[in-house]
């Protein structure tokens, strides 16, 4: 059977680049609309799933394509 690699959200990549461009984590929220840090801290420690809509924009406000955002896991080699 051929393993296909999938692709997941880099969380600490997402941070990393925020922390490096001088965004906090309110003025993240404030930007994606969300009433608190909270709801897009979350998001950022894997506590909920990024929604396509709002990594797109994440990806926008980091100034960065969508799929630098992303790492790729084979799990065929993990299993082994």
């Amino acid at each position: 059977m051929e393993s296909h690699p999938v692709k997941k959200v880099n969380l600490k990549k997402i941070k990393q680049l925020r922390k490096e461009r001088s965004i906090s984590l309110d003025e993240m929220a404030k930007i994606l609309g969300y009433e608190s840090p909270n709801g897009y801290y979350y998001l950022e420690i894997g506590r909920g799933k990024f929604p396509a809509e709002t990594l797109a924009l994440v990806a926008s406000i980091l100034k960065v394509p969508i799929d630098q955002l992303f790492f790729e896991v084979d799990f065929a080699k993990t299993a082994n």
